[in-house]
């Protein structure tokens, strides 16, 4: 019988996030999903120990705390972090603190939400950032690591919506799959089920396309 583990989890109440946390919370393998936000989610659960916390202090919010895997879904945009620098601080800065940490509280799995496009040589900022943050937690050298690849995501971001991926996304629909737009619900399953596979071992790259089957 599989032993009951500890996921952290953070970038909760973004859209990714959000699916992550419910998908977490119906899993058997998991018996405490904490969670780290910035806003309360209004998710609910017995097995949810949800925490608000100061993102400039993630070390010592987790300093006394025990994680089997981690989970990162942290994403903004150079529009709502206001600048390329605060982006880079908030998706790639936080992201490696939080890696850091849920190593030194023994986690062996770590699992990312990137982006299509990923590439620490990238001439697209954004794509460069991601890549760079691929490239970082590679070396931290997780027993596991898994890099999630989505296109571009589909779910009711709220006030947060963005008018020029509401447009593109009947437009995707109709793409391969490779390039797809995807729903966030399917990327939030898929990240589950690849987290409780406790046999995961070594550095894997999981491109939307895959997603796709991962989370249906």
């Amino acid at each position: 019988m599989t032993n009951a583990r500890d996921v952290w989890i953070v970038g909760a109440t973004g859209l990714v996030g959000r699916e992550a946390v419910l998908a977490l919370l119906e899993a058997a393998q998991f018996e405490r999903v904490l969670s780290l936000v910035r806003r309360p989610s209004g998710q609910t659960s017995p097995k949810l120990d949800e925490r608000v916390v100061d993102f400039e202090a993630l070390s010592a919010a987790l300093s006394a705390e025990h994680a089997d895997v981690a989970i990162c879904c942290l994403g903004s945009t150079i529009k709502q972090a206001g600048s390329q620098e605060q982006f880079r601080h908030i998706d790639f800065d936080y992201a490696l603190t939080f890696a850091r940490q849920a190593q030194a509280a023994g986690a062996r799995h770590f699992l990312v939400v990137t982006a299509l496009g990923a590439n620490a040589s990238s001439r697209v900022f954004y794509n460069r950032v991601k890549g760079e943050l691929e490239r970082a937690l590679t070396g931290l050298g997780f027993e596991a690591l898994t890099i999630v690849r989505p296109s571009l995501l589909i779910g009711d971001r709220g006030k947060q919506s963005r008018l020029g991926e509401r447009l593109a996304a009947p437009l995707m629909s109709l793409l391969p799959k490779s390039v797809r737009g995807i729903e966030a619900k399917k990327v939030g399953r898929a990240l589950a089920r690849l987290a409780a596979d406790e046999s995961a071992k070594g550095r894997r790259v999981v491109p939307s396309a895959e997603l796709h089957s991962l989370g249906a």
